[in-house]
């Protein structure tokens, strides 16, 4: 680290810890759209095996917990719906799975790179993409330890871009870095 980067960033423990930081901030970033992206095929794939609160999977799971209805009544009363059901649940699933390999690959590419509008793009995209399925969760009452995973996910996502903002005043070593 020169001198000049030093005078900006600081010295000392907290200055180290930061800077390691950065250097890991982009596989935070990857491993936590890996995660949104392994969520996204269960969803896409197995929407009614996909394991939600207690074990119980997901999607049966938000039915009952939004309607106070049994799902397999409502398989066995009106399969179509049951279907349409799923497949908008599969649906949601595939523009996850979308946004995790896009994630990934800003990620790996751009953001490593300290590219400006992959660290905005990561921000927006995972506010969106996080906090679209938080709000699933709470509307159905579906929150069980699986979905704390992405409270985590996306606080840990936050603090990797919060240190790697290239608004702060080093910036630009920032991006020279991340490899």
């Amino acid at each position: 680290m020169s001198t000049r980067t030093a005078e900006r960033t600081g010295s000392g423990t907290w200055a180290r810890v930061v800077e390691r930081w950065r250097r890991a901030a982009w596989i935070v970033l990857l491993v936590a759209d890996a995660g949104l992206l392994a969520w996204g095929a269960g969803a896409a794939l197995i929407p009614t095996l996909l394991p939600g609160p207690g074990g119980a999977a997901i999607l049966p799971a938000g039915y009952e917990g939004y309607t106070g209805g049994s799902w397999e009544q409502l398989v066995a009363a009106a399969p179509d719906t049951a279907g349409y059901i799923t497949l908008i649940f599969r649906m949601y699933g595939i523009y996850i799975v979308a946004f995790g390999l896009l994630g990934i690959a800003i990620a790996a590419t751009a953001f490593r790179q300290g590219e400006r509008w992959a660290w905005w793009g990561l921000l927006v995209g995972n506010t969106i993409a996080y906090v679209s399925a938080m709000t699933y969760d709470r509307i159905v009452g579906a929150i069980g330890p699986f979905e704390w995973s992405e409270y985590l996910g996306l606080a840990l996502i936050y603090e990797s871009l919060a240190v790697t903002a290239p608004f702060r005043r080093d910036a630009r070593a920032v991006g020279s870095r991340l490899q």
